[in-house]
């Protein structure tokens, strides 16, 4: 049964070419599927923050449906381009390691309109992000992946923007709630879901560090950037923050995000 707009056996597995394969890439994409997979747990928390709202509710357990079969086709394509990777062993750890409270009663971003705006910079991280790896990746199974998932999690992006509005006009929450909401959602991306599912994907015989695989996974994200991805992703980022994303300051945002991505990404080979 269809999931969303595409299932697996819409891939092209037939065209997958193990001389391709990029060794950094993988050890993202076995890190990413476990993240994906993990949908269905952020769904029951969104159902709970929206406990009166059967549209949203709807809508949040399509979307998590999506994101775990986002999680199949990326541990899939894991699995194939090396053999050994054992992917449901790989997310039992992740789960037991990483856990988030879904029992919460009310949005931990202090209203339902903030927590929009965060699944919003969510989905504007993974839409730009898978974005870049099908840019970057020469294997064509794993771009044409990347693309399908890169086109769900914009879909998404407007999924959850549609929903802020109407929840804006009723909460009217300001644009410095929204700017706050957005930059705190940013600084996120260096939390622990992260750098355990790197950890738990990317098994190295070493205990868990949170600074070092979070950082071993962000230089290799960092480096499949391009500037039209981050151009996009500002602008996605100021319409969800409330502010003009068609504006000098966010190509101003853009061009220094792409400008500070590089220079860390320089840095983490200098290092390594």
């Amino acid at each position: 049964m269809a999931v969303g707009h595409w299932t697996l056996d819409d891939i092209s597995w037939q065209r997958f070419d193990p001389e391709k394969v990029d060794p950094e890439l993988l050890k993202l994409v076995k890190a990413a599927g476990m993240v994906e997979y993990n949908g269905g747990v952020y769904a029951d928390y969104l159902c709970n923050v929206f406990p009166d709202d059967a549209e949203f509710q709807q809508a949040a357990k399509i979307w998590a449906r999506e994101e775990v079969q986002h999680g199949e086709a990326l541990g899939r394509w894991a699995t194939m381009a090396d053999p050994s990777f054992d992917f449901d062993a790989c997310f039992e750890r992740f789960r037991a390691g990483y856990q988030i409270p879904v029992d919460a009663a009310a949005s931990v971003r202090g209203s339902r309109s903030g927590e929009l705006v965060a699944r919003c910079i969510v989905e504007v991280g993974t839409s730009s992000f898978y974005a870049s790896m099908a840019s970057m990746s020469d294997e064509p199974v794993l771009k044409e992946i990347c693309r399908k998932i890169a086109a769900d999690e914009l879909r998404h992006y407007k999924l959850f923007y549609t929903h802020l509005n109407r929840y804006l006009e009723r909460e009217k929450i300001g644009r410095w709630r929204r700017i706050g909401v957005a930059l705190g959602r940013i600084g996120e991306s260096e939390d622990d879901e992260l750098a355990y599912a790197f950890f738990a994907a990317n098994d190295d015989g070493t205990p868990y560090d949170r600074k070092r695989h979070g950082q071993a996974y962000l230089n290799r994200v960092y480096a499949c950037y391009q500037p039209d991805h981050v151009q996009r992703a500002v602008s996605m980022i100021f319409k969800a923050a409330g502010l003009n994303p068609q504006s000098r300051l966010s190509s101003l945002v853009s061009r220094l995000a792409f400008a500070m991505l590089r220079l860390r990404s320089r840095r983490a080979a200098a290092a390594a």
